[in-house]
């Protein structure tokens, strides 16, 4: 299994419900908030008024609901608000409020709210609706006295008025405006944490990060175990630097070492950053704490994977499978890959037969895999042929995995050939057409990639990579340098960031003999991803340039890490024999 495959494993359980365990303060971007405003605690309510259940109002009631079963929220508001002023019942203005709300009707949503409050002035519920109702139409001043009559009615809970105060605000567009009247709100509680918290929060959404980090910080200054607030820090930290976000939880952790959410989001980010090794020991510290929970034993497993300890990887996974984790064919297939790469190839096959569901068909692609690399390819290429499918889509994997058995064969014709097959029944499908143009460099027919990767490019005009792989072939393997600029800038465009077409727009740089500018894009390319396919282009370049020594360094270091690989080691050899 390779580190790329890996860590998508590990991405992937990064979203679990375990990894995502952190208060909802620590999400990236703010939640959408509900368009009816979160209720605080009420004090008791006053006794309604006496209402004779005439038959107008009967039918008022019976009326407004069967329009809200039936769709049509105008109907319903409209026959509420009509209720709502025969009554003066402020039960009814509640209910008005509600629909308007849910209708989206803010209009009709204000005036409810508002007779809502003269009807019961000592509810918090319809003093928050009615701020929030005036913060989602952009009118913060008229909400502000609305919102300072919530915090002093919580006087003997300030901390839960301010912690609610930022979902009140959500809604409101202009974030420098919000982050401003909870500044002015806050001001007059510096002892309180919850109020710089929520100064905190408003500072994030307003992009004010050095702000959201000195008020989060004021906040722990006054509540130093506070776990939410540390870990909305630590996340706007990481959205700076992730070394700075390490540093502090390493910090926390040494303080507080019981924190149980801190320690999962740390581990979270260790496996971002891919490291791995410390990810794992806190895994293990968390395994104390979630004894029965097989998310843990999972995630350790999956990281003993990538740290290629097999004995380790081996026994967590059958843990959390023996745990009752969630998705166990997932686990099974884990182990299948386990084996495999440890060449118990029954075991491996055992596994994978194992695997049902959405996963059977991997499993079964897997498996003929396993058979071609024990040297059976004509077994492995029955075996895929008589794999069930149901779909296009598994209809082009076939065709892919067997050409893909094929080419690490050394068959190349034979590859080729097995794509051509398949597009004769499928002739637009992107897959295939993008692995038809590589079959076909791979066998010098230049003129078949330049046609396949010019459909891809018609049936997905968005196929980044479609056009890499033509630009990039028309630099290699011609002198059309002009006409690979275009779509490697088109490439770029789709892709900015990505490290394979900023090679290949390094390689085009460099064939039109611009080496700086070539020497430039490959650093940049490989500051992404250190790949050494890359390295080698860049360690060329440099040669080419006269830097002979800086070549031997780039070389040297990729190497190190993948001493095996034929296209470095290919180029090394040619400069270095020279």
């Amino acid at each position: 299994m390779s580190h790329a495959m890996q860590y998508k494993i590990l991405a992937a359980l990064c979203a679990t419900s375990l990894l995502g365990a952190c208060a909802g303060v620590v999400e990236t971007k703010q939640p959408a908030p509900d368009p009816r405003p979160t209720i605080a605690r009420e004090t008791k309510r006053p006794e309604p008024p006496k209402q004779a259940l005439t038959d107008q109002v009967l039918y008022e009631i019976l009326l407004a609901e069967i329009a809200m079963q039936r769709g049509d929220a105008q109907l319903a508001v409209r026959a509420y608000l009509d209720l709502m002023q025969q009554t003066q019942d402020y039960r009814i203005a509640e209910r008005a409020t509600q629909l308007a709300l849910n209708a989206r009707l803010a209009d009709e949503a204000l005036l409810a709210a508002e007779r809502w409050l003269a009807l019961e002035p000592e509810s918090i519920g319809a003093l928050q609706t009615l701020a929030g109702v005036l913060v989602t139409k952009g009118r913060l001043k008229e909400a502000r006295p609305h919102l300072e009559k919530i915090l002093a009615a919580e006087e003997a809970n300030l901390g839960y008025g301010f912690l609610h105060l930022n979902n009140l605000l959500a809604r409101h567009p202009n974030k420098v405006a919000t982050l401003n009247l909870v500044q002015d709100l806050a001001r007059d509680y510096p002892q309180l944490p919850e109020a710089h918290f929520a100064v905190a929060r408003a500072a994030w959404s307003a992009g004010e990060k050095d702000l959201a980090i000195k008020a989060s910080s004021d906040a722990l200054a006054l509540r130093p175990n506070w776990e939410g607030a540390a870990l909305f820090k630590a996340q706007v930290l990481h959205s700076i630097s992730a070394a700075t976000a390490v540093e502090y939880y390493t910090a926390y952790l040494r303080e507080f070492p019981q924190s149980r959410e801190m320690r999962l989001s740390y581990a979270r980010l260790l496996v971002q950053e891919k490291q791995f090794g410390p990810a794992r020991e806190e895994f293990k510290r968390l395994a104390a704490d979630f004894p029965n929970n097989p998310e843990v034993p999972l995630a350790i497993g999956l990281i003993s994977m990538q740290l290629r300890e097999y004995d380790a990887a081996e026994t967590y996974l059958g843990q959390a499978l023996a745990a009752g984790v969630k998705d166990e064919d997932a686990v099974r297939f884990y182990l299948g890959q386990l084996s495999e790469e440890r060449k118990r190839w029954d075991e491996a096959k055992r596994w994978y037969e194992a695997v049902s569901g959405s996963q059977a068909f991997a499993a079964k692609l897997r498996i003929a895999g396993m058979l071609a690399k024990q040297g059976n390819l004509p077994e492995a290429r029955k075996y895929l042929q008589q794999i069930s499918v149901t779909t296009n889509q598994q209809r082009a994997q076939v065709a892919a995995a067997e050409s893909s058995l094929l080419r690490d064969a050394k068959l190349l014709k034979e590859a080729f050939e097995v794509l051509n097959k398949a597009l004769e029944k499928l002739p637009n499908h992107p897959e295939l057409l993008y692995d038809h143009a590589m079959a076909a460099e791979k066998i010098d027919r230049i003129d078949v990639m330049e046609s396949s990767l010019k459909k891809l490019i018609q049936v997905k005009p968005d196929h980044a990579h479609a056009y890499n792989a033509l630009g990039y072939t028309l630099a290699d393997r011609t002198t059309r340098y002009e006409e690979a600029k275009q779509y490697l800038e088109q490439a770029l465009k789709l892709a900015p960031d990505d490290p394979f077409i900023l090679d290949s727009m390094g390689w085009l740089q460099y064939r039109m003999k611009d080496y700086t500018q070539a020497i430039n894009t490959l650093r940049q390319a490989l500051s992404v991803r250190a790949d050494p396919e890359i390295a080698a282009h860049l360690g060329e370049v440099l040669w080419a340039a006269g830097q002979k020594d800086e070549a031997q360094k780039v070389w040297d270091s990729a190497l190190k890490e993948n001493p095996g690989h034929e296209a470095l080691t290919g180029t090394v050899h040619k400069f270095r024999t020279k």
